[in-house]
């Protein structure tokens, strides 16, 4: 952890406003990017990053420090997400049962850019974002922070408290799931997504 890093936890476990702000400045596109990673929602995803950061608020005093300090906030950032996605599926086995009985049409995803991601037209980024939904929760998390956040295996297995060796297993099974999913559009067109293709 560095010094400064040290100097912000302490002003933040004081409860000074300026370090408050100077996190807030210095993680919030961080997290919102990564609350979209997950979410494929801007208004949602705008929400979530307002309840990371009053849970940072709310938690700062128990840090210990054990991990730097963008660890433990990406770690807030991922299980809020993943309690939010969780929410919203058990929110739509409930919209599916009513659907039977009434005329509502199903929610759909809204349409975005993210800003970790570079596809070739809209209607391939959405079949990709829809593929990654489907991984497995793991398989997603690792997925999201690495080729949507740019992070290393190194920092995800902090995140995620997994060996480097378990993310590198999860990151493959992710891709042959990918890879899987995507075949026909694989055949059409090799160039589909960029950010399935290792780096």
């Amino acid at each position: 952890m560095t010094m400064s890093d040290q100097i912000l936890i302490e002003e933040l476990k004081k409860g000074k406003e300026s370090a408050f702000r100077e996190l807030v400045d210095t993680y919030q596109r961080k997290v919102y990017n990564t609350c979209l990673g997950f979410v494929k929602n801007p208004e949602e995803a705008d929400d979530l990053a307002q309840e990371v950061f009053i849970e940072i608020f709310k938690s700062i005093l128990s840090f210990r420090m054990e991990s730097k300090l963008s660890t433990w906030i990406y770690r807030i950032t991922v299980s809020k997400s993943l309690q939010l996605l969780r929410a919203n599926k058990r929110k739509k086995r409930f919209s599916f049962i009513f659907s039977f009985f009434s005329d509502n049409t199903a929610h759909e995803i809204v349409d975005y850019v993210h800003p970790g991601i570079i596809a070739e037209n809209e209607e391939r980024s959405k079949i990709l974002f829809q593929a990654i939904d489907n991984l497995p929760e793991s398989q997603r998390t690792a997925y999201t922070l690495h080729k949507l956040e740019d992070l290393s295996y190194e920092e995800i297995a902090e995140i995620m408290q997994k060996s480097v060796s378990s993310i590198e297993s999860i990151m493959h099974r992710a891709k042959m799931n990918l890879q899987a999913e995507l075949h026909n559009y694989y055949h059409s067109d090799r160039k589909l997504s960029p950010v399935v293709a290792s780096k």
